[in-house]
């Protein structure tokens, strides 16, 4: 648990970083990440360089893939709804989505304890972060403690995502309503997981609520060569890929989704995002940082992906 907890500040990191050199605008991030160090020139280590371009472009499709799904399903129930944001970190979606009018009805975070703890800190310390929760609040007076932090409209709950009751329990506590629709969002959560556990969440979510969508973006094609060698680097750093035989193909990610409750259930690598994008801004981004060789940044793309599945009793 120790490396996965891991990933959250390398993840963090590198957002951070990507948006200091204007890949996408986040003017919370500064307040849960501190600035990354700066990178060495191209010519020093252009092989390093390649990888580290190829994780931000992936990154600035990442953000913007996830972001088109869970707008679409904000206009689709016209913010009359519930998100739930699983393995969350040090995300800043909540604080965005006011600042364009876009809150849900309850905007509902989870991670292990460590991490939350860690994130409350920060928004109890910094205005910018604790002031949209207020602002957002009504009712009683908000309640917080060092693993847990309660408004009318965002919560932040410490939880194992490895077992799905006492996650129901925590978020019901926070007053999560099965019978509004909910959008759950998953981003490199699953794959940490055994097939097993991952399915028990999956099953939870398309049993618990009558109209539902999951996102979950992570690995893909990783029976390949190139995939061998993602494993290893992380094997490096002891952190393991529990659940990485799902993550075998596109096919492979729509049907874990499929056995698992969801009615509808779709899959597309990054480079296929990457390309739907809009045009204007991908032009823009390639030239921050200007590298000719695309190699590698491609078998990057096609290594990861966004599925998405839904279960709709009201047909919206």
């Amino acid at each position: 648990d120790e490396a996965v907890r891991g990933t959250c500040e390398d993840a963090s990191v590198c957002k951070r970083f990507a948006v200091s050199v204007g890949y996408w605008k986040d003017p919370y991030i500064q307040y849960f990440v501190r600035q990354a160090k700066e990178r060495k020139a191209p010519e020093i280590n252009r092989g390093k360089l390649e990888w580290e371009w190829g994780h931000l472009t992936c990154y600035y499709a990442r953000v913007h893939g996830v972001s088109y799904l869970i707008k679409a399903f904000l206009e689709k129930t016209e913010c009359n709804c519930q998100i739930v944001n699983l393995g969350a970190g040090m995300d800043t979606l909540f604080w965005r989505l006011k600042d364009e009018n876009l809150l849900p009805r309850k905007y509902f975070e989870v991670d292990f304890p460590m991490i939350v703890a860690r994130k409350i800190h920060n928004i109890k310390s910094k205005p910018p972060l604790s002031k949209p929760i207020m602002e957002s609040h009504s009712g009683d007076s908000l309640l917080i403690d060092s693993h847990s932090l309660d408004s009318s409209r965002y919560s932040i709950v410490g939880a194992d995502l490895r077992f799905s009751a006492d996650l129901e329990e925590k978020l019901k506590k926070h007053s999560l309503d099965i019978h509004l629709p909910t959008l759950l969002v998953a981003e490199c959560v699953l794959v940490y997981m055994t097939p097993q556990q991952s399915a028990n969440l999956l099953k939870w979510a398309a049993s618990t609520f009558p109209v539902a969508m999951v996102i979950n973006y992570e690995q893909v094609n990783m029976r390949d060569r190139f995939g061998h060698v993602m494993i290893e680097n992380l094997q490096r750093r002891q952190c393991s890929l529990a659940g990485v035989e799902l993550c075998s193909s596109l096919d492979s990610q729509r049907e874990r989704l499929l056995v698992n409750g969801w009615e509808n259930a779709r899959a597309i690598d990054m480079m296929k995002v990457y390309s739907f994008l809009p045009q204007a801004d991908v032009k823009r981004i390639e030239a921050l940082e200007f590298l000719d060789e695309k190699e590698l940044f491609e078998q990057l793309m096609q290594h990861y992906c966004i599925c998405w599945a839904s279960k709709d009793s009201s047909n919206l």
